[in-house]
């Protein structure tokens, strides 16, 4: 492991400035700071099938507590309910949080060396890595810290920038293989809106996460379910969870295990135990996978009730 590190000297946007307020006075982000104004990015619109477009500068406390997105989309509104402090979510941008730098202890100091700062390895793979990922798919093994993003991962969102337009969260965020970048933003490239697709009659959808203490907590693990179920059985089901991979992940086998069948006690438990295929975590990340379950049994159970 290096024992300097190259710091961020490259110009960075600044909305609200949550996260980049404390890399600056840390010293961890030392380049020009490049304020956004673009007006009309705050709001959200609505076509003629009730699909919403929200604005990148849209608070996550809008996103929160606006009714039409909580109604069309629950989980996406639980999801940021559930972020940070209150705040935070009434300065946060839908963007920035989309857009946000990795909450890895050893990338936080500004003493140490890692991908993302310039360095030749990962320090937390071989060091500390209590809150790292447990699927293990990039050189990087730092979670992603965006709890929107998974929300919208779910959802099936799209996201338009100043210089490409619909692009996937997997398509923004990438595979993880790339241990250097958080995101696939070029150089100055900035997110300008998200596009929602129109909403699923009947569904229903929860948020959860499991936390280290009480309140205002990064997420170890985070999982945002939506179903429809109809005529007895599970006619529509969406699973994404973060806290586990470099990028949020779609949480497929369960999704295939559950549709079409009963949402009985049995079914719901063999699902949830699929939450961890193709897991393969750290030796110290073990753990997360039972967190994951968890949250996939309880939110599946709170949607069968």
């Amino acid at each position: 492991m290096s024992e300097t590190a190259t710091m961020t000297s490259a110009p960075e946007f600044r909305a609200a400035g949550t996260d980049l307020s404390e890399r600056r006075r840390t010293g961890v982000s030392r380049g020009a700071i490049v304020d956004l104004a673009l007006p009309g990015d705050d709001g959200i619109a609505w076509s003629a099938d009730g699909a919403a477009t929200i604005g990148a500068f849209a608070t996550i406390a809008t996103v929160a507590s606006d009714r039409k997105i909580g109604e069309a989309y629950p989980g996406l509104a639980a999801t940021a309910a559930g972020l940070a402090t209150p705040q935070i979510r009434h300065l946060a941008t839908l963007g920035g949080n989309l857009a946000q730098r990795s909450r890895c202890w050893y990338f936080r100091n500004p003493h140490i060396a890692c991908l993302k700062k310039g360095g030749s390895d990962c320090p937390a793979r071989s060091g500390n890595h209590l809150y790292g990922v447990a699927f293990d798919t990039g050189p990087c093994v730092a979670p992603h810290p965006s709890s929107m993003a998974v929300a919208l991962l779910a959802y099936d969102a799209t996201v338009a920038t100043d210089r490409r337009k619909e692009l996937s969260i997997p398509e923004l965020l990438g595979d993880g293989s790339d241990g250097r970048a958080d995101h696939g933003l070029q150089l100055g490239e900035a997110i300008r809106s998200i596009a929602m697709p129109a909403p699923v009659a009947g569904e229903r959808a929860r948020y959860k996460r499991a936390i280290s203490r009480r309140y205002a907590e990064w997420p170890l693990v985070e999982v945002c379910a939506r179903a429809v179920i109809a005529d007895g059985a599970f006619s529509f089901v969406r699973i994404a969870a973060g806290g586990v991979a470099p990028r949020p992940l779609r949480l497929t086998a369960t999704e295939t295990a559950l549709a079409g069948r009963p949402p009985t006690e049995a079914t719901i438990a063999n699902a949830a135990k699929l939450a961890a295929d193709g897991a393969t975590p750290l030796p110290m990340t073990g753990y997360k996978l039972e967190l994951l379950s968890g949250l996939v049994r309880d939110l599946l159970t709170q949607l069968a009730a």
